[in-house]
């Protein structure tokens, strides 16, 4: 895990925020990957779609658009229901897994005192 820098470091280099950055978008690809893994699984196991079909309501619902197909299982809807509220709290994960390190920049640029440095 990458540490940010407090308000009396420097900034760091643009190339140790590139990798900065770099390691975010991994971070975050793998939960979308893992998230859309679990929702193909549950509609493959739970309504007996096809791993296309699966593939499709997940990103759906993943994306934030919705199921494609009506849910005709108890288990089924209970699951898209749940599948539904984990990719809501997923997106704000994810989105500030990729906007912290930039934010951070922009933020730390603002604090950073350099006639300070000596200082400390």
């Amino acid at each position: 895990m990458f540490r940010y820098e407090s308000r009396h470091e420097k900034l760091i280099p643009k190339a140790a925020f590139i990798r900065r950055m770099a390691h975010s978008v991994l971070v975050a690809l793998g939960l979308v990957g893992i998230s859309l893994a679990i929702g193909m699984l549950g509609y493959h196991a739970l309504e007996a779609l096809s791993w296309t079909d699966s593939f499709l309501n997940a990103s759906m619902i993943l994306g934030g658009m919705g199921p494609v197909d009506a849910m005709k299982t108890e288990p089924g809807k209970l699951f898209a229901g749940l599948y539904s509220l984990y990719c809501g709290l997923g997106f704000m994960v994810v989105a500030s897994l990729l906007f912290a390190p930039i934010a951070h920049r922009i933020l730390h640029g603002f604090h950073y005192d350099a006639d300070q440095e000596g200082k400390s």
